[in-house]
This record gives structure tokens, C-alpha cells and sequence, in this order.
């Protein structure tokens, strides 16, 4: 494809930035867990279901070890230590906390515990592997539309009428589906449990709802011989639980950002950043892709004058998830087409921001969101906009692209508004196919100007981010113009700092060896009680 004539070396900067301020963010982090870390813990060793009040079992579990004065020591190995001394499973200790019947304490033998804790955590890990097996199989015998994959919404918030609808969009010829949440969720401290029918502007989130969708979009992807991905949000105050879940279930996609919960929905920075970690580390044992939220900075601010600070988080963003074990192919960096469509030659810039992100991230599976911001209910300006944004998609082969919508601002789209859309898209994509190599873009011309100058501002941003660290410019509304402090927002009452000695068995299972801070254990032995 043609390439703008852009400064690597200062590309090479900025990312380097990047990294020494993600490194410092994770080094400050690296002190802490968090109570849903130790929820996702929990889960990936066994433990599900709810009391009979409703209230999640692996909250019951970490309340009461938090009671205890134990969370900072880890769940993992309280967990086994109770496992082994009582001869129960994982699920029978949550249950009989739960019902008080058992009260938890350190394990006699610390190291004893370790070493179960790792076993049990390898069975997790064994079966999150063989789904990330099964949907590479999947995609080889029923096989996958080509790029830029057509992400479509659904959002019923009844998982059942999702389900019908989802079946539909890919017959129409989406290909990846995701869930929208139900308003509000990512503020719940806990995650709901079962297939659920009563969400608002969205469904919630539970296992049992992925796994619905999961069965239901195998069998249509079956019988429409591609495979048909699909999403969540994995964000909010219960991220790594939400990823552990989906990892469980064979999900293909997660929303999950560094910094949107931190600018969007007020939660507390330290428990975002350490929350991140953890799932965007699920995530890539997984084979998950993660979605980020730069778009969502030209919902705030303006397209023109803020394109930089999507680049400049685009790169953080990158970093973290290198942290994470996250290989590019599944950094689903986002960006959007925002600009005003009143803006003289803002198709020109749109497509300079496009570019400009798909030349600094050659290998990143680029998650590409359509004009929401100035559609204004005149659906047939907006169905303009939206093939406009597919033109910028094609000719700068992006990699998810988000499925404008004419009926944005009016309501929630029908199915034929997804059907207009999904033939917009294909029509675009088919009669521009080879566009891209085809064309050259102007040396020195406006666009080559427009990304160049988007990228200086990108790199003197970054510099100064790390002058001042990533608390602190978040603290300056330097990102959507929001400004946010380390020690407000929801759930900094959920972040613990580590005692001496505080394990968990995942991070050395799932991360490469070059990132685990801890030296593997070594095997466990068959004394260790069975989950």
C-alpha cells in the first residue's frame, strides 16, 4: 500500500516515551493487587455461582478474607491451603464460607500451598488453552472473512432476543458481534450470574450469557462456512474477572483500555491500572484481542484539534499490553472518524489520522470506529458520512471496522439499519478493493503535512507525560479533556497492597518467560487435592 513520508526516528521517540511511561506506571503498580484480581483468582481456580441472596461466591470469598485480615497475602493459596486441610474442592470452600460454616486462615505450609495452587492454576490454564486451540481449528475448517472484518451491535439487553439477532447480522454478513453492556455495569463491583433478560441499553455481561452466544454463533458460523467472532466489554470494576470469563468461554474480542474507566467512568486510577494488567494478561494467554477507547477522546474533545492525543495513548496503550504478554496482532488499537463534516477537507484529514496510525502500528489488528459525534438524525447525510468513513477504512486497510449506523443519534439501530449498513460497507470494500495499492499519496502534500504534524505533537505530548508521569497528565485533562486524581473515583478502597510473600499462580503460567517477575515453581506434586 502507499506510504506517507513520515520521520521514523521520531516514531522511534515517542514510542520510546511510551514505554519508559508505561514501565514507571507498572512499577508503581507492581506493589498492589486488587479485590476483583483476587475475584478473577478465584474463578480461574474453580470457584463460581452465587449465595442464596444472590451475591457472587467469589465476593463472599475475598469480603471474607478481607475480614480475615488474608487478601494481601493472595487468595490462591488460602484457597488450597483449606482445600487440602478439609479435603473439599474449590467450590465447596467458597460455598462453605458462604453459608459460614468455615472460616479461612494461612496454610501451615506456605510453600506446600504454592505448589497446589500452581497445579490447580495449570488446569485453568489447560483448558483456556485448548479454546484458544478449538477456535484456531474453527477457523481453519470453516474459515474467516477477509479484513477489515464488519463489527456489528447488538443490544437488547435480553440475552435470548441478542441471540436472534446476532444469528441474523451474520447472515447478513457481519462478522464480528459484539455485546453491548447493560448502562451502568462497568460501576458494579460484582459480576451477575446466569442468563439474564432485563438489561438496559445493553445486556449484562455474565458466563453464562457468553457461553449462550458462543454456541449460538459456532452454529451459524457453521452453517455459513466463516467464522464469526465475538465481543465484550471487558472494563470497568470487575475487568479481570469479566476477562477471565470470557476466556473460559471462547471469547474472540474484549473492549479493554488502560486509561477509559480511569477518564470516562471515574474509577479510581491506581485500581484501573492495576486491573488492566491482570486482564489484558488473561487476555493474551487466551488469544483474545483487546479493543482500546481512544476513540472515545473525540466524543469530548475535538476530532482536529485532539488527533494526537489519540496517537499519544495509542502508544501507551501499546506499551501496557507488551507489559501484559499481548502480542500486536492482538492490539485492536482504536481510532475513529470524527471530524466535522462542516470542516473543509476533513476527508483529507481523516484519512492523514488513518494512515498515520496504520503506518506507526504496521502490525496491530487496528480497531477503526465510524462518525458518531456529528450524525444529527438526517439519516441520508448520515449514510454519506458512513460510506466516507468506509472509503478511509479500505483505502488504509484497517483491521475491525465498526459498522456505521444512518439511525445514529435517533435510536437504537434496527435490524434493517444494521442491514443498510453491512451492504454500505460491502459495496464500498468490493468496488475500492485493490484502491489502496493502487494510489500514492503526495510528497509534501496536505496529507503527509496533517501526519506529520499529528505526530510531533504526539511525540512533544508523550515527552511531557513523562516528565510529569501518567497520573499526573491524567490529572491535567491532557486526554478527552478530563481531568482525574490518583486517589479519586470508584474503588480505591479495592486496591491492597501485597504482604511479603503474597502469590498468584498466573502470572508465572501465563505470562512469557521474558516478562514473569517470579522464577517458575517447580512441578507440583500428585499430593495436591483435586479442584
Amino acid at each position: 500500500m502507499s506510504h506517507l513520508n513520515l520521520d521514523q526516528a521520531q516514531i522511534d521517540r515517542a514510542r520510546d516515551s511510551a514505554r519508559r511511561i508505561a514501565r514507571q506506571v507498572f512499577d508503581d503498580m507492581s506493589g498492589f493487587t486488587t479485590t476483583t484480581v483476587e475475584r478473577a483468582t478465584l474463578r480461574l481456580m474453580g470457584v463460581d455461582g452465587v449465595d442464596e441472596v444472590g451475591i457472587p461466591l467469589p465476593n463472599r470469598v475475598v469480603s471474607h478474607l478481607q475480614a480475615q485480615n488474608l487478601l494481601q497475602h493472595g487468595a490462591a493459596t488460602v484457597l488450597v491451603g483449606a482445600m487440602g486441610q478439609h479435603g473439599l474442592t474449590a467450590q465447596q470452600v467458597a460455598e462453605s464460607v458462604a453459608t459460614g460454616s468455615l472460616t479461612l486462615a494461612r496454610p501451615a505450609d506456605e510453600a506446600a500451598a504454592r505448589v497446589c495452587a500452581q497445579a490447580h492454576a495449570r488446569t485453568m490454564c489447560a483448558h483456556i488453552a485448548a479454546q484458544r486451540a478449538r477456535r484456531t481449528e474453527k477457523i481453519a475448517s470453516s474459515g474467516e472473512a477477509k479484513a477489515p472484518w464488519l463489527y456489528l451491535i447488538v443490544a437488547t439487553g435480553n440475552i435470548h432476543e441478542d441471540v436472534v439477532q446476532a444469528r441474523a447480522a451474520a447472515e447478513q454478513g457481519a462478522d464480528i458481534i459484539a455485546v453491548i453492556r447493560s448502562t451502568g455495569q462497568s460501576l458494579l463491583d460484582y459480576v451477575p450470574y446466569g442468563a439474564t433478560t432485563e438489561g438496559f441499553g445493553g445486556t449484562y455481561a455474565t458466563q453464562e450469557n457468553f457461553r449462550l452466544m458462543r454456541a449460538a454463533l459456532d452454529e451459524v458460523g457453521s452453517r455459513l462456512g466463516r467464522y464469526i467472532r465475538l465481543t465484550n466489554y471487558c472494563s470497568g470494576l470487575c475487568m479481570p474477572e469479566i476477562a477471565a470469563m470470557g476466556a473460559i468461554e471462547r471469547l474472540d474480542m474484549m473492549l479493554n483500555d488502560s486509561m477509559y474507566g480511569i477518564i470516562f467512568r471515574d474509577i479510581n486510577m491506581k485500581r484501573t491500572f492495576i486491573d488492566q494488567f491482570f486482564s489484558r494478561m488473561v487476555n493474551a494467554y487466551a488469544g483474545i484481542i483487546i479493543n482500546t477507547g481512544e476513540d472515545n477522546y473525540l466524543t469530548t474533545a475535538d476530532a482536529f484539534d485532539a488527533a494526537h492525543t489519540v496517537l499519544a495513548s495509542q502508544l501507551i496503550n501499546e506499551q501496557f499490553a507488551e507489559l501484559s504478554g499481548l502480542r500486536p496482532e492482538q492490539m485492536g488499537l482504536g481510532h475513529a472518524f470524527e471530524i466535522h463534516p462542516e470542516l473543509e477537507n476533513g476527508f483529507l484529514w481523516e484519512l492523514a489520522h488513518a494512515q498515520l496510525v496504520r503506518q506507526v502500528f504496521p502490525e496491530a489488528c487496528l480497531k477503526y470506529m465510524p462518525p458518531t459525534k456529528h450524525m444529527t438524525g438526517n439519516i441520508f447525510k448520515g449514510h454519506v458520512q458512513d460510506a466516507l468513513f468506509n472509503m478511509v477504512s479500505t483505502i488504509t486497510q484497517q483491521n475491525i471496522h465498526l459498522l456505521g449506523m444512518m439511525t445514529e443519534a435517533i435510536h437504537t439501530p434496527f435490524i434493517q439499519d444494521r442491514f443498510l449498513a453491512i451492504q454500505n460497507a460491502r459495496y464500498v470494500f468490493g468496488t475500492m478493493k485493490d484502491l489502496h495499492s493502487e494510489i500514492e499519496f503526495k510528497r509534501g502534500g496536505k496529507i503527509e503535512q496533517r501526519a506529520q504534524a499529528v505526530l510531533e505533537e504526539a511525540e512533544a505530548m508523550l515527552a511531557e507525560i513523562e516528565a510529569i508521569g501518567l497520573p499526573g497528565a491524567i490529572g491535567k485533562g491532557l486526554f478527552a479533556e478530563i481531568s482525574r486524581t490518583p486517589t479519586g473515583g470508584k474503588g480505591l478502597d479495592g486496591v491492597i497492597a501485597k504482604a511479603p510473600g503474597y502469590y498468584n499462580p498466573f502470572p508465572e503460567l501465563m505470562l512469557p518467560e521474558t516478562l514473569r517477575d517470579r522464577p517458575q515453581l517447580r512441578e507440583a506434586n500428585q499430593l495436591c487435592p483435586q479442584l
